[in-house]
Order: C-alpha cells, then structure tokens, then sequence
C-alpha cells in the first residue's frame, strides 16, 4: 500500500504541472492583451485619423514550456490573434476614411475646375460682345462724322443753284401761242419737277427788235410758258423766275464775252436746283444702313 501511493504521488506531480504552466502563461498573456487593447483604444483612427498607430509588439514572455507550448488550446491562439484582427480592422477602417476623403476632395476639385471653366467661357463672350459692341460703336460715331460733314458742305451751298435741264421754246414772229412741239418739251421738263425739292424754274423771254416793244413782247412769251407750267403741271408760282429781256445780251456763265443774240423769238426755260434734295438723301442712307 505504502509503495503505491510512492509511485502515485510522482505522476500526480507530472499530471499538475502543465495545468500550473498553463495557468501561468494564460495569467501572463492577459496583461499584454489588456494593455493592447487600451492602446487601440486610444489610438482609433475614428478617434483621430491623422495620427499614426503604434506598431503592434511581439509577446516577449515565454511560459512555462520557453518558446512553445505543447499544450497551446484554441482560445490561446484567438487571443493572441485578436490584436492583429483589431488592427487590421483599424487599417480597413483607415483606408475607407482616406478613400472617401480622396473621392471628397477628387469631387470638389472637378467641381472648382468645372465653375472656373464657366466663368472663363462667359468671361470669353462678354469679351466677345463688349468686342463687337465697341466695333458697332466706333463705325457709328464714322457715320456720324461722315454725316455731319455732308450735312455741313450741303448748307454751306444751299443758295448755289446749279442748272439740272434746259429747254428752249420757239416762237413764230407775232405770235405768243405754244405749238405742240413746245408743250412736248415742257412737259417732259415739268415730269423731271414732280416730288423734288430744292428746285427753281428760270424762264427768260427774248425776242429780236429794240426798245420798250420788243421787251414787252419778250414778257408776253415768259408769261405764256409760265401759265403753261402753272395750269397744266401744278408748279408753284413761288419757284418761278421769269423775265422778258428783250434782244439784250447776256454773258456767258463762264464769264466770257456777251453771246450774240439769237435771231428769232425764243423762250429759255432752265431747271435749277440747290442742295436740298441731296440732304434728303444724306439723311435716309443712315437710317437705311442701320442694323435691324
């Protein structure tokens, strides 16, 4: 009896002491696991993202059985792989923050980039159209110099008259009626007369002989060519010069020498204008050239 209980009491001895060693290294290993977890704790990337964490640290403990442990169970092995796991989600946790902050920032970038691009384009145009809108300008205010100029020459020769047509009526000797060759000619002068302003009709009488008679006689010939024009084409008597001149000589318009008078009884009718129609048209070419 006393020799088994010898033998028993040395194998109970061997049996205990993996337990003991194993108790140990468990009792050893809680510590770094808790001091890991107050560190990922305090360095969450949730916490503050910007700050770097600290790199995990090897259990430098060896238990009972040194470097390995023969008897190394299930809950051991996640135990000492929990810090790594914790980490590793950190690190995912990490990356997708710093992902969305680069979509973030890549987004409001493309957006900077997409209004700045706007602004420049309508910057452009308004460039563009203030451009056109100086031009438009600038050719206008030409107009308006080139205008005014013609406007100005125009009524500095307003009371020049210049001859446009002339006609001349013949008369048979004693008579003071029109023959149909003389009407022809009248009328088409007249027909030149309609809707025109700035205009002045010049009737001069001539007829051959000396002295009082042969000036009245002239003055019957004016008139007849007067009345002509006035009944018959509406002329206003207001623009009608007339005169019998008799045979008087009169100079030439260059200034020369007097022109021998004509033989024959005659009527010179001359059609002159001023510079009042050509203002009319000076004033309608800019309205016409105007943009709609």
């Amino acid at each position: 009896m006393k020799n088994r209980f010898l033998f028993t009491l040395p194998l109970l001895a061997t049996l205990a002491l993996p337990l003991v060693a194993q108790q140990g290294t468990a009792a050893a290993d809680q510590q770094p696991l808790a001091e890991s977890q107050t560190s990922l704790d305090a360095n969450s990337p949730t916490a503050n993202p910007d700050q770097q964490l600290e790199p995990l640290k090897p259990d430098s403990r060896e238990g009972f059985w040194g470097h390995m442990n023969p008897f190394a169970r299930k809950k051991y092995v996640q135990r000492q792989l929990a810090p790594i796991r914790d980490r590793t989600s950190e690190l995912d946790e990490l990356t997708a923050i710093n992902s969305r902050m680069l979509k973030d920032v890549d987004a409001r970038a493309t957006a900077g980039i997409q209004r700045a691009d706007a602004h420049a384009t309508l910057a452009d145009h308004h460039a563009v159209d203030a451009a056109n809108r100086a031009q438009m300008a600038s050719q206008s205010a030409q107009q308006a110099s080139t205008h005014l100029q013609s406007v100005s020459q125009v009524v500095q020769n307003l009371d020049q008259y210049q001859s446009a047509s002339q006609v001349e009526i013949r008369f048979r000797p004693g008579a003071a009626t029109l023959s149909k060759n003389a009407r022809e000619a009248l009328d088409q002068l007249a027909e030149g007369m309609k809707d025109q302003k700035g205009y002045v009709v010049e009737v001069q009488g001539f007829t051959p002989g000396r002295g009082a008679a042969s000036i009245q006689q002239s003055q019957h010939l004016a008139d007849s060519v007067v009345r002509y024009l006035v009944i018959n084409h509406q002329i206003p008597v207001y623009r009608i010069y007339e005169l019998g001149l008799g045979n008087a000589r009169l100079q030439s318009a260059s200034g020369g020498q007097a022109a021998k008078p004509s033989p024959g009884s005659r009527v010179e009718v001359t059609l002159l204008k001023n510079g009042v129609g050509e203002l009319q048209a000076i004033q309608q070419a800019p309205a016409m050239s105007q943009p709609e």
